[in-house]
């Protein structure tokens, strides 16, 4: 179940940061970008995973390890592949595979504070009542801190 957070996601204090990436390597815009700029381990764990373009990476992802830019505490990120191409000002959500995602970190984590953005909503073009949806419907036993400014 969600609980909205005004603020800025990257000075939550949880266990993990999830956000939404594409499957072609690439973290020029929106959270990603931010992620890559302060978290650059998240950024070659998503390099390192299969080849660029691989549409099979689409509700799978990886994770990386790193210290908390703001509180210092270990803090895992993970890249969550729910769009199969970059750029913006289209729909290039796919919900099937946040679908997928939520179910995965849902299983993986149980015992883990999760934080993510609007995942989706922005620059993925994405209907944020339909991603709620499927984020409430795959977490329905644990909280989410999703945040927005």
């Amino acid at each position: 179940m969600i609980t909205y957070v005004k603020g800025n996601l990257f000075e939550s204090d949880v266990d993990i940061l999830v956000h939404g990436c594409n499957c072609f390597h690439v973290m020029g815009g929106g959270v990603a970008r931010i992620v890559k700029e302060l978290y650059p381990k998240a950024f070659s764990a998503d390099k390192q995973f299969s080849f660029r373009g691989d549409i099979a990476k689409l509700g799978s992802f990886t994770s990386a390890t790193v210290t908390h830019h703001y509180t210092g505490k270990e803090l895992l990120i993970i890249n969550g592949y729910t769009q199969y191409e970059f750029g913006g000002g289209e729909n290039l959500f796919n919900y099937d595979a946040m679908k997928e995602l939520c179910c995965k970190l849902n299983g993986l984590f149980k015992d883990k504070s999760i934080a993510m953005p609007m995942i989706g909503s922005g620059l993925a073009g994405g209907d944020w009542k339909r991603i709620e949806k499927i984020i409430n419907s795959e977490f329905k036993d644990k909280e989410v801190f999703v945040y927005y400014l």
